[in-house]
């Protein structure tokens, strides 16, 4: 059991009481006990009755984060293999596995984790003191529960090089864990074929929580003249691509991205009609308005715009301004494909903010659908920050 615990002030805990997953460090009134950083600790509210277990950090704003809201659970070997299964078995039955999320932190109540599984690949990345911890553990768990399906990890790469682990008085950690593998990892995900690079790409090295509105996109793109900007490693234009889009131009500022999504084209055959370009995508886009360029369905998915609550205002004028260019590209009655992946800006201000963007090119819209993030990324009611990414189409038409 926990050496140690935290009691809360009067009136705090409302939010881990509505289903949040963490302690912050103004909400406690006292520690009391024998721990270390990263150890289990118990929490209990002003009168002593008890809340959650969870470990600790004092280095850290999110003082303790929650493992168990059972007072009784014995944070072990057998509790985490549980974890992981319970994580395993969810991906089976909601995501294609082959390349999939696999632990997604506070959603799979493993705070701070993330792995993710390209082929026979995984890529973890551990963000807290605590999970760091039990990091190697639950790779061993997540290796074993794959075994009994069949599946033989081929390697493991770490991706814990986030600035945030910085807060959590960590350092930054990147590298092989267990013996060394190619790092460029061949994927297919909706039919298309990718060269992952885990060690040099951004984040894990591929954005999978676009799975499936990548596949949304594809009966809009027959015959089409389509323009991604942000494309990274090409996926959303190798999916139009594949879905017969007569042409398609992909834009990123990342020479590396650039790369990678022309290297991608050429592994699926579709570099006679994927063109990818290396420019700044606020710059790029008024230069084609100039030409007068219009196309059948035009692509946003820029990288977040606001990374804390404080950013909300700038990211918002970011996102009307690639919107209005992006609107103004579009022919009557194509189509706009819209996104953001701020926690902080949510579902009804980006809507909002397109609005006001088509408004002010006298475009009327037509919502074709409203998507989120692929099941293998769960969102999970009370962990606000694990809902993130809106995914709007819409018809764009003439005002008048």
């Amino acid at each position: 059991m926990p050496n140690a615990i935290v009691t809360l002030k009067e009136g705090e805990g409302r939010s881990l009481k509505a289903g949040g997953p963490w302690i912050y460090d103004n909400e406690a009134a006292s520690v009391e006990g024998t721990f270390d950083d990263g150890d289990i600790v118990t929490v209990a509210d002003h009168r002593g009755r008890f809340l959650c277990q969870g470990f600790i950090n004092r280095k850290s704003k999110l003082l303790v984060r929650v493992m168990s809201r059972d007072e009784n659970a014995v944070i072990d070997r057998a509790f985490l293999q549980k974890r992981v299964r319970d994580a395993w078995e969810y991906r089976k039955r909601t995501v294609d596995t082959s390349c999939c999320r696999v632990i997604f932190g506070e959603a799979d109540f493993l705070p701070g984790l993330v792995v993710d599984k390209f082929s026979d690949v995984l890529v973890v990345q551990s963000l807290a003191l605590g999970i760091d911890r039990m990091k190697n553990t639950i790779l061993e768990l997540l290796t074993e529960a794959l075994a009994a399906d069949g599946v033989t990890v081929r390697g493991i790469y770490e991706r814990s090089d986030a600035p945030v682990r910085e807060r959590e008085g960590l350092a930054r950690v990147k590298g092989f864990i267990g013996p060394a593998f190619d790092t460029k990892v061949e994927i297919c995900e909706n039919g298309v074929r990718y060269l992952v690079d885990v060690a040099e790409g951004q984040k894990t090295g591929f954005f999978l929580d676009q799975k499936y509105n990548r596949r949304a996109i594809r009966p809009l793109c027959a015959g089409a003249r389509v323009l991604d900007c942000f494309t990274h490693t090409g996926s959303f234009a190798l999916n139009a691509a594949q879905a017969g889009a007569e042409s398609v131009l992909a834009v990123d500022a990342s020479e590396l991205a650039v790369a990678q999504a022309r290297e991608n084209a050429a592994l699926n055959g579709l570099s006679d009609r994927v063109t990818v370009r290396c420019a700044d995508v606020f710059e790029f886009l008024p230069a084609l308005i100039q030409k007068k360029e219009r196309y059948d369905v035009v692509i946003l998915d820029p990288p977040a715009f606001a990374k804390s609550r404080g950013a909300v205002k700038n990211a918002v004028k970011g996102y009307r301004q690639i919107n209005l260019r992006g609107l103004q590209l579009v022919k009557d009655g194509g189509y706009l494909v819209t996104c953001s992946c701020s926690h902080f800006v949510d579902a009804a201000l980006l809507a909002e903010t397109v609005r006001q963007a088509a408004n002010n090119v006298r475009k009327r819209l037509r919502l074709v659908e409203f998507r989120t993030q692929a099941p293998d990324h769960p969102i999970l009611f009370g962990a606000e920050d694990s809902s993130y990414l809106k995914f709007f189409i819409f018809q764009v038409l003439r005002e008048g």
